[in-house]
């Protein structure tokens, strides 16, 4: 089967699935946690440059999170619902933050 083919073949069933065409299908659905940066920022004691400096993400980054104009993912999301939890991660795995 053609690159091609097998795109053409994938766009079908997403389109026959869309439409409730497919039966027996099988669905996941994955809760994606909420987190409030801010918050957990405050919590850390931190400032936001060096927040985001000990998470590796850019200070904009950053601020895009905490001003709600966008969403952590991924590995990122995960390391901030772990400081939720427990904020002195930072502070304990990552001393040069302070």
């Amino acid at each position: 089967m053609s690159t091609y083919d097998s795109i053409l073949q994938g766009l079908n069933e997403a389109l026959a699935y869309s439409e409730a065409q497919v039966q027996n299908s099988v669905t996941h659905k994955v809760r994606v946690l909420s987190v409030n940066v801010a918050a957990i920022r405050t919590r850390t004691g931190l400032s936001q440059a060096q927040f985001a400096k000990s998470i590796g993400v850019a200070k904009g980054t950053l601020l895009n999170w905490e001003h709600g104009r966008r969403q952590p993912t991924g590995p990122a999301q995960v390391l901030l619902a772990m400081l939720d939890k427990r904020p002195s991660l930072v502070s304990e795995l990552l001393p040069a933050a302070r």
